[in-house]
């Protein structure tokens, strides 16, 4: 892969590409997470290991903008682990523009004394290792992160991830013939978290801070899995 390819392994070739990057990297933590291993592309959902992932960063471009914080919430189908949950803020690299702090909350003072993110990539990368990431709009966590670490130790870092955005799209593509007619009527269903939560009658969650906003993800997975896939259905045929 170039420095900047953001191509990546199609679903069922994603242990071969972790052992060829446990190979390649020469950086400890990141060989550490390759080493570890990824789920088997067979896997059940209902055997699964998820942990949602979300970041607030100072924009939307990976290139120009920076990760301020970070949410993890470790879950499976039956179950949602809150009490291993993390957060973490990060000083970023760009200054904080006033948009995006009144958008996330988080100010000057709240990232003066915080670490960077090449601080924290031993407790934080351990908690990605050996699980599914779930995330909600994946052009934000993985492309971020990758790009971050690039920067810092010239090192890529990907991991197979169910976007429940992309999964959404596919789901409303499906059921376009029961609900043309409807579509027709009204404006195209939005896929924001929190317009797709409420058509599963999920509650409202105050957006943009991390941890909350990946709960949020994962409990909109597991009503998406219940409503329409099998507990059966190998994790192949949603990651990406």
């Amino acid at each position: 892969m170039s420095e900047y390819d953001t191509s990546v392994p199609s679903p069922l070739a994603w242990k071969k590409y972790y052992s060829e990057q446990s190979q390649r990297c020469q950086d400890s933590r990141i060989k550490a997470f390759y080493e570890a291993g990824v789920v088997e592309p067979s896997t059940p959902l209902s055997n699964v290991p998820f942990v949602a992932l979300d970041f607030e960063t100072t924009g939307l471009n990976a290139q120009d903008h920076s990760i301020v914080s970070a949410g993890l919430v470790p879950f499976t189908l039956a179950r949602i682990h809150c009490r291993k949950a993390s957060h973490f803020i990060v000083k970023p690299r760009q200054k904080l523009l006033s948009e995006s702090v009144t958008i996330h909350g988080i100010t000057h003072s709240d990232v003066k004394e915080a670490p960077d993110l090449d601080d924290i990539l031993h407790e934080f990368l351990p908690k990605l290792a050996q699980q599914v990431v779930v995330v909600h709009y994946r052009q934000i966590e993985r492309d971020f992160l990758n790009l971050a670490l690039l920067a810092r130790i010239k090192e890529q870092l990907y991991f197979p991830v169910i976007d429940t955005m992309t999964l959404e799209q596919h789901i409303l593509k499906k059921q376009q013939g029961v609900i043309a007619s409807l579509l027709k009527r009204q404006s195209p269903l939005s896929l924001r978290l929190p317009d797709i939560r409420e058509r599963y009658g999920l509650p409202r969650y105050h957006l943009h801070h991390a941890m909350t906003d990946a709960l949020a993800t994962a409990e909109l997975l597991q009503a998406q899995i219940a409503h329409h896939f099998d507990e059966s259905t190998p994790i192949s045929q949603l990651w990406c």
